[in-house]
């Protein structure tokens, strides 16, 4: 193998002389000076765009007005074959950072563009952009008129900023506004017509891109071609910049001489904050000598050996990975500045929820480029009880649709967990947003929450070493992923169980509106009162309404609602408004009347969550739902009534737990 890759180096080493005839091809900014002759000779920055001290490029400035910059390659790149008029692939590798300078606003971000001029160049459109261009945006700002579907996003734009295509960049563990370094690579493929964006806080490239758009540039771009970045601010919020930069084109190889086109697209790894040493450069410069020079036969035998190295990488990274999974899966002790770092010290901006004994926070770890969600207690002797109850349990715990603990921290007075962060947040945020704030969760996606469910359900109640009764199952609770997988999380109020013994009195807490009928009455928690609480969100998830709301001067209860237009017949007519009709009818019955048996009044009369999870897989037959909701009647008189309870609550989408001490 050393013979070979040597006969290779030599074979690099004769081409890389004829590229240095081809100047439109490649180019490469490992740093940027002030006193560097060739960056200023090579680029021009137009508006507020500045040369840093410290090797960087400064596209906007922290202004008390609005900001706004570029700059651009000085020489035009020859995409298009003037033989064929066929357009070459072409890469592009940045590192970048963005720094937003007050937490509760953003600039609107910076892009990447290609355009066909660099002296016509206007800068008082969004992102700072031309007024003709093809760009690459990563924008940290929503803008309701440009559709943007969050303020975290990476679009595909021609021409406007209303992009053709996003990405979500939070669902690859990268916040474009976490101030951090970011390496970026942009790839076309020519042949394919295609666009792939890939972004990590490490040099080293991913192999999924964070946005990915099937599209011919040849129908958007002649030569001569400029390309350059751009960035915008809104006031006093945001610094952008590019800390190193490359360009390649592969080289024009007719058609027909290679149906198998090779190209090179991304072949250099970005450094995330300095440049790269002088022998790693070096390579490089060989890699965009043989593509320029076009050597088939040097491509060919390049791609056996990359191809060969990627293999055997890849293996090593993935016994790696699993190494490193297996760390994360087991729960370790956090220290406390790590984690006041990552959270910004608990900057109220990064607070994306409250759990059943506190604060949930959204975390940043430098060193290691991940994303968490951090929990902090309240300093009560509650919280500490909470906090104890929910490490104990949940440590032990391994389920793919559970939130899955990575540590803790008990430093400084404060209790602290650390879980994955889930990009999607909580059930009841993403069912219950207003239309313009996303897309509505799709039918498909409601039964995989459902099914997904159960089937954590069936582990926590039968499969454990342990039967663990959740005691507050509500969509609040159940977290959805990048790909909107529900995870059970906030075991606060769990509480562990042998199989062969009976629930004993505890303290009845939980939330209204998801609390059983017996659990209320007697403060007794079973695996039945968790499948009465999974019978509620059932229900939300198939008609879109909360378990208790407010229509006009009453309070409506979701199941009696449910109920009310089983008993008529009409019982799909509770299906989600908001879905169009798109959804199978038999499927949204199916569903309809697993909820009800779920929610039954009577105990006993409730399925086990195994039998559950078999009816919604057709491996059993749906029970039978009574037309008429049964009714319960207790040897002993409730301490107080639903009505009373409920009756003093202004919004009961903000009603707060409740807890009843035993008589």
């Amino acid at each position: 193998m050393g013979i070979f890759i040597s006969i290779v180096t030599l074979l690099l080493w004769g081409v890389a002389a004829a590229a240095a005839a081809d100047n439109n091809t490649s180019f490469d900014f490992p740093s940027f000076t002030i006193h560097n002759n060739n960056n200023n000779n090579n680029i021009t920055l137009l508006g507020d765009s500045s040369l840093t001290n410290n090797g960087l490029l400064r596209l906007t400035t922290a202004a008390p007005t609005y900001s706004t910059g570029a700059v651009v390659y000085n020489h035009p790149i020859t995409l298009f074959d003037p033989q064929t008029s066929t357009l070459a692939s072409f890469s592009t590798a940045f590192s970048f950072s963005i720094n937003t300078l007050n937490p509760t606003s953003s600039g609107d971000g910076l892009a990447f563009f290609l355009a066909p001029h660099n002296l016509s160049l206007i800068l008082s459109g969004p992102l700072g952009l031309p007024a003709a261009f093809v760009a690459v945006e990563l924008d940290t700002h929503l803008d309701y008129p440009f559709r943007d579907p969050n303020e975290n996003h990476v679009g595909f734009d021609i021409n406007t900023v209303k992009s053709l295509k996003t990405g979500d960049p939070i669902l690859h563990g990268i916040d474009l506004k976490s101030g951090n370094t970011i390496a970026s690579w942009i790839d076309y493929n020519a042949k394919r017509t295609s666009l792939n964006v890939f972004l990590s806080y490490s040099p080293s490239k991913p192999v999924d891109p964070v946005l990915s758009v099937h599209v011919d540039l040849s129908q958007h771009l002649k030569d001569p071609v400029y390309v350059g970045f751009s960035a915008s601010t809104q006031g006093l919020t945001e610094l952008h910049q590019i800390h190193s930069w490359s360009f390649l084109r592969s080289a024009f190889v007719p058609p027909a001489r290679t149906p198998h086109n090779v190209s090179v697209v991304g072949m250099r790894a970005v450094p995330a904050s300095r440049p790269p040493k002088k022998p790693r450069h070096k390579r490089v410069s060989f890699v965009s000598g043989a593509a320029a020079a076009g050597s088939v036969s040097v491509f060919a035998v390049f791609s056996i050996i990359l191809g060969y190295v990627f293999v055997r990488s890849r293996r090593r990274g993935g016994r790696r990975k699993d190494k490193g999974d297996n760390f994360v899966a087991c729960p370790r002790a956090f220290d406390y500045k790590e984690l006041k770092s990552a959270t910004r010290e608990f900057h109220p901006s990064r607070i994306v929820g409250h759990g059943s004994f506190g604060t949930v926070y959204k975390a940043f770890f430098m060193s290691s480029g991940t994303i968490a969600a951090v929990k902090r207690s309240r300093h009560s002797h509650e919280g500490k009880t909470e906090f104890q109850s929910e490490l104990s349990i949940i440590a032990g715990l391994r389920h793919k649709n559970l939130v899955q603990l990575q540590g803790w921290c008990v430093e400084k007075g404060e209790l602290l967990l650390v879980y994955d962060f889930m990009p999607n947040g909580s059930l009841d945020k993403m069912l219950y947003k207003e239309p313009e704030r996303g897309k509505l969760l799709s039918w498909s996606h409601r039964k995989n929450i459902a099914l997904g469910l159960a089937s954590v359900l069936v582990y926590l109640h039968q499969e454990c070493e342990q039967r663990v009764i959740h005691r507050d199952i509500k969509a609040g609770n159940i977290l959805l992923d990048g790909n909107l997988n529900p995870r059970l999380g906030d075991f606060g109020l769990a509480k562990l169980m042998d199989h062969d013994k009976s629930p004993v009195s505890t303290l009845t807490a939980g939330t209204m509106g998801y609390l059983a009928p017996e659990y209320l009455q007697y403060g007794k928690a079973t695996d039945k009162s968790d499948v009465f609480s999974y019978g509620v969100v059932v229900l939300e998830v198939a008609c879109g309404r909360r378990p208790i709301e407010r229509e006009g001067s009453k309070m409506v209860n979701l199941i009696d609602f449910v109920w009310g237009l089983h008993s008529e017949g009409r019982l799909v007519e509770a299906a989600d408004k908001r879905l169009n009709g798109e959804y199978e009818e038999e499927d949204m019955r199916k569903l309809l009347l697993l909820g009800l048996s779920c929610a039954n009044p009577d105990s006993a009369e409730r399925p086990s969550m195994r039998r559950v999870l078999h009816i919604l897989n057709s491996e059993a037959v749906p029970l039978a739902v009574p037309k008429v909701k049964p009714t319960l009647t207790f040897s002993s008189h409730l301490p107080l009534t639903i009505q009373d309870i409920v009756s003093d609550a202004q919004d009961l989408n903000a009603m707060c737990h409740i807890t009843i001490d035993p008589l």
